[in-house]
Parts: structure tokens; sequence; C-alpha cells
């Protein structure tokens, strides 16, 4: 998703933060989420529906590739577009729904199909085009619809939270553009099949503005055509991606370039930068090619070598779109300059450039099928940055910083969101989720094994997308622990374990609280200066044989995001342990 928290603007910060917002320091806060929020209600709609699930009319057939072209006009906030989706049928069909966002309009939609072209017919229900093909399609078949179409796009407000295209200017009065769509979706701006779990296998994006600017895409530049509109920008990407990833940068770009001696050998790197930026840049983006190898230790080769490694200045914070990530975080260490754990680590290094890197293996690789699921996305991304933390001043450090996000947890609704309606959870899905895998990891007390776990992720679903349940089932399946109650508690309910203790007869009792039935794990804890690991259950237990409690002091390793409580002795006795 975004930057961190590149969430839309209408989702509030964590506590910790909202201060912050009276600062200018802040007034981008958008980084956030790297995605934009949505409302959260139980009341859903049928445009919900359509927009959020596989239904009929999308599950028959797969968008194999786009080709967009798009034309903007910056003096009236306008675009002229022609977008051609390469289809391949996965069962018989003829009717298919189109995505566009309302108020672009569409001007015609022809169809190819065995050779031949023919207009399509098609109706509009708000945001949805009907497209009935000229004739019925059979599983297997492949075809081509290419829509024609324009108008004044919605215009984002405060990306990259609030989704739509950006119009601005740079400080010299040079037009800036581009677009932020993740949540809202990419048929904000272009035609498309815009659901997360249908990735086309390529994208080719054709970009035409004045010969003054310079239009930037995914992929790698495959040329450029002068004529008498201006310059046309031609890019392409040659791995899967997601629609919202793909988007056109356009403003007063230099180019920037490097390399990379990766796992899988040379990778390109590419930085467009505002003309006059390029010295800040140069400096910055040193932390890049390290950034690259402590995330290929822990995750695996980079995913898209064939499409390079490129970093856009952007009109806002940042998101990471694939193989052209956006970049607004000035030149600043933290995120605009602040640290998010408050621990000191997040200084350190340039929070958009980790955090939206790490996404290229989490979200851009391996891509939830839902966005309910977007936890796997963002809570593996901002693990990263505990990851990469430690990489540089090593484990404690990198302890400290994923700890220290801690308070910004807000516990408020589920990480987990609703299916089937386009309806991201909590943004807790970030912070929460990240110290929900340093617990895990915790558990499995196994770093090589919990390494080797993140790479064969990578390897296994490189490039493919994946349920919540598909993670969660691999997790447990590889580290050897039945992680499935776990996932129930940090995912799906507000509620942080607790983990009662209590003195009775000179020994320690402790159990689980606040936890759904049955859930248990090993907790490292501290008894009269003694640590070990124990059992902890949702039952009274006295698993420390041998541990006098007397003096009544008992810690839990701060590894593990639990709060710890002492309860009088006659709950316990009430509770008759076992």
């Amino acid at each position: 998703m975004k930057p961190f928290n590149l969430e839309p603007r209408r989702r509030r910060p964590p506590p910790a933060l909202r201060a912050w917002l009276l600062m200018p320091l802040l007034a981008m806060h958008g980084l956030w989420a790297a995605a934009q929020p949505l409302h959260h209600g139980s009341g859903f709609t049928r445009a919900d529906t359509l927009r959020g699930s596989n239904g009929p009319f999308r599950a028959w057939w797969h968008a194999t590739s786009y080709d967009v072209a798009v034309q903007p006009d910056f003096a009236s906030k306008s675009i002229e577009g022609k977008t051609t989706i390469h289809f391949r049928a996965l069962q018989p069909g003829q009717r298919m729904q189109v995505d566009l966002q309302q108020p672009l309009e569409i001007r015609s939609i022809t169809a190819t199909a065995a050779g031949s072209e023919a207009d399509a017919h098609y109706t509009r229900e708000g945001n949805v085009a009907w497209v009935e093909l000229p004739q019925a399609l059979g599983a297997g078949a492949t075809g081509a619809i290419t829509v024609q179409y324009g108008g004044t796009p919605r215009e984002a407000v405060n990306p990259p939270w609030d989704g739509g295209w950006i119009w601005k200017r740079t400080a010299d009065g040079t037009p800036w553009m581009s677009v932020a769509c993740q949540g809202l979706g990419a048929s904000v701006w272009y035609p498309c099949k815009d659901f997360q779990e249908d990735k086309p296998d390529s994208a080719a994006l054709h970009i035409l503005v004045p010969d003054s600017l310079v239009g930037v895409g995914n992929g790698r530049l495959t040329g450029k055509e002068h004529g008498a509109g201006g310059t046309t920008w031609h890019w392409k990407v040659r791995s899967p991606i997601s629609t919202y990833n793909l988007v056109p940068y356009i403003g007063p770009y230099v180019h920037l370039g490097g390399e990379y001696a990766g796992e899988a050998g040379r990778l390109d790197l590419d930085y467009w930068v505002l003309r006059g930026h390029e010295d800040q840049a140069r400096a910055q983006f040193l932390q890049v090619p390290g950034v690259l190898h402590c995330f290929e230790d822990w995750f695996g080769p980079y995913p898209f070598y064939v499409d390079g490694y490129k970093l856009v200045e952007a009109p806002h914070l940042g998101m990471e779109h694939q193989s052209a990530i956006a970049y607004g975080n000035r030149y600043l260490n933290g995120y605009l300059g602040a640290d998010l754990s408050g621990s000191g680590w997040g200084l350190k290094w340039d929070y958009v450039i980790v955090h939206e890197t790490a996404h290229e293996w989490w979200g851009n690789s391996i891509t939830a099928a839902d966005i309910a699921d977007m936890w796997v996305h963002e809570a593996f991304a901002d693990y990263a940055e505990a990851l990469y933390t430690e990489c540089l001043f090593g484990k404690a450090a990198g302890e400290d910083y994923v700890i220290g996000l801690r308070r910004n947890i807000r516990n408020d609704i589920p990480i987990t969101g609703s299916y089937g309606v386009n309806r991201e959870g909590s943004t807790d899905m970030y912070y929460k989720g990240a110290n929900m895998l340093h617990t895990i990891r915790s558990i499995m007390a196994n770093d090589s094994l919990f390494k080797a776990m993140l790479r064969e992720m990578n390897r296994r679903y490189r490039h493919a997308v994946v349920t919540g349940a598909e993670v969660e089932a691999f997790i447990s399946t590889y580290s050897g622990h039945d992680f499935s109650l776990l996932f129930q508690q940090y995912l799906r309910t507000v509620q942080v374990p607790e983990l009662q203790w209590a003195v009775r007869r000179g020994h320690l009792y402790i159990r689980l609280a606040r936890c759904v039935p049955g859930l248990s794990m090993p907790v490292r804890i501290t008894v009269n200066g003694e640590e070990r690991t124990v059992p902890v259950g949702d039952r009274w237990s006295n698993p420390a044989s041998g541990l006098k409690a007397r003096t009544a002091t008992c810690s839990a390793d701060r590894n593990w995001y639990i709060t710890v409580v002492r309860v009088p002795q006659a709950k316990v006795r009430a509770a008759r342990p076992r």
C-alpha cells in the first residue's frame, strides 16, 4: 500500500500521532496506511458488491494484459484515453463487467475476437459498464476490448489517502501530475477489471505530454515519439501487476541511474526526480542498495528484475507502485522527519524508501485477493522496517523499533475487513500486524527457520494472488506451530491477550485472559530474576515447576505483544486450577 501509512485521510491517525497533525510537518500525514482507508460500516450496497466481489460477469474471464494510453490536459483537469484489455475466457461467456468510475465517460467500445473487430454494445450502471460482446466465447478463447473514454476524473483532495488524479505545480509553477488510487481503484482513471484478485500478466502505458514535460510509468521505457501534440512516452511492464499499481507521473523530471548486484544478478536502479533536486536525490537514494540487500537476505530475490527498480518523485507522500515507487518524503530520514516508533531508530533511514520497497515483495509480488486481507501487504511491509533496522544496527534495535510502534495501535476494529465489498479493516494492520509477526517469530524461537519461512513464502507465492487464510495456513504448516487461534486473536478481535499471574501457596499460577477460547502459546517469562519459556493457556496452571514466587515478581518478555496483570490469589482459588 502507500508508504507506511499511506492510507486515505478519512482514517484517523493513531492517538500518539494525532497531535502531529497540528504541525505543518505532517500536513501530508496520509503516508500512514499506504492505502486509502475506506469507511467502515455494515450497510453495504449493490455498488459495493459489484466493486468488491468476483461476480458472474467478472469470473468468466481473466485480463491477460492492459494497454493504456492517456493524455492529460492540466488547464481543464481532464484526460482523454484509450485502453485495450486483452483477456482469456476461463469459461463460456459474453457479458463483461468493466469498471470506469464516474464522471469519466465512455466514448466507444470495440471488441476483437477470432480475428474480427466490431462495436460492442454497453450500458452504464454507476461505475460499471456492462459490455455485450458481439458473440459468445467458449472456454479458452481469447479476445480484446478497446475502450475510448475521457472527461474530468475524480480529483484527489489529499493523496495518497484520498484517491484520484493529482493536479499540482512544482515550486516554479510547472505542472506536476500523477494518480493515487489504492483502495479506491484504478478505474478512477482508466477502464479495467477493478478487482485485486485478477492480476494481469503484463501492461503497457503510453503517456502523451507537452514536450516540456516528461511522462514516467511502470517498468521499462521502450521509446519516445514526438508528434504535433507533444511527446508520447512508452513504458512496458513484463511482470504481473495489480491494476492500482499502474500509474503515470508527469512533470519536469530528470533521470538518474545506477545498478545493484543482487541475488538474481544485475538490477537496474532508476530515479526520476524533479529538475533541481538531483543532488538531494543522489545523497538520499544511496540508501537503496542497502535496503535491497537486506530485503533480499530476508525475503529472497527482488521480484521484478525484468522490470527494474525505480523511485519517482511524486506530488504526494508515497505509494508502492510496482517498479515505479512514488517517493515524496522530501529527502528526509524517518517519516517526513519523524520517528513513528519513538525509539530513535526510525530516524536512521528513509521511511518511504524502506516501507514502499518492502511492498515489492509484500503486496506487489504476493498480492491479497481481497483488500479485507490487506494485512498480508501491510503487516509484513511494516515488520520489514524492523528487519531493516535489525540489519543495520542489530537485533535489539529491530526489537526496539517494532515494540515502539505499539504506541500507535488503536484496537478500534478488527484488522480483517469485510469480504466481497472492497472494505479494509483497521489501520492496525500496520503496527499491530507487525507486532503479531514479531510475536510469531518469538514463539518460533528459531530465527533461521523464521527467515527460511519468509523466503519460502516469496518463492512459492511469487507474482501470485493469495487469500489471508492461505497465508495463515502456510505459516502454521511451515513453522510447525498451529497459529490458527493466534491469527483469530490478533486479526479478528480487538482484544490484546492478557497474561494474568498470581501467587498461591508460594507458587506461581498464570493464564491468558481477554483471549479467544483455547488460545495458548509459549511465553518467555521472568520470575524472581529467573527466565524460562513456559506454556500459557486460557486456564490457570502452574507450569513453572520449581519456581517459587513468594516475592511476587513476574514479567513477560517484551517481544510478545501481550499485557501482564497480577490478580488476587482468591481468583486463582475460585478458578480451581488443574
